[in-house]
């Protein structure tokens, strides 16, 4: 439990799961809680939050998280962040390739046209993306408004 400019943040960890709590004021042993929800739109993830902090809290099974990424996603993620740092460090997109996929698999010829070159490519354009704030897209599920 830390105290902030904008209240009180804890992390309970009850079973294996964390829960995160913010309050306005400092929290006190057995009282009375009440979770306020705004009505926006990230309303569904905290109403699923609120709900598996209840649920574990008497006793019952969490559930699944809100939204997971799929091991695919995680390492598409890992290697734009590996292909990003590469491209900061100057490192040619070659380079870049060679460490990712191997140098087994880059080709002495024909690079330009090589899948694997646009392959890197991309990576290191999606490593920039999260960079300039779109890692905050992994917080939240996909919206059909965006």
């Amino acid at each position: 439990m830390r105290r902030a400019v904008d209240g009180w943040h804890a992390v309970l960890r009850i079973g294996a799961v964390d829960h995160r709590v913010w309050s306005k004021e400092p929290p006190v042993l057995g009282a009375s809680y009440t979770a306020e929800l705004p009505l926006d739109s990230d309303f569904d993830a905290r109403a699923y939050a609120a709900r598996r902090l209840w649920r574990t809290m008497n006793g019952r099974v969490p559930g699944p998280a809100f939204h997971t990424l799929s091991k695919q996603r995680r390492e598409r993620l890992s290697a734009a962040i590996r292909a990003l740092d590469g491209h900061s460090a100057g490192s040619s997109y070659r380079a870049i390739a060679e460490a990712l996929f191997g140098k087994k698999c880059i080709p002495d010829r024909a690079w330009k046209t090589h899948d694997l070159r646009n392959r890197t490519i991309r990576l290191v354009q999606g490593g920039l993306a999260l960079m300039r704030g779109g890692y905050r897209k992994l917080l939240r599920p996909g919206r059909k408004d965006e």
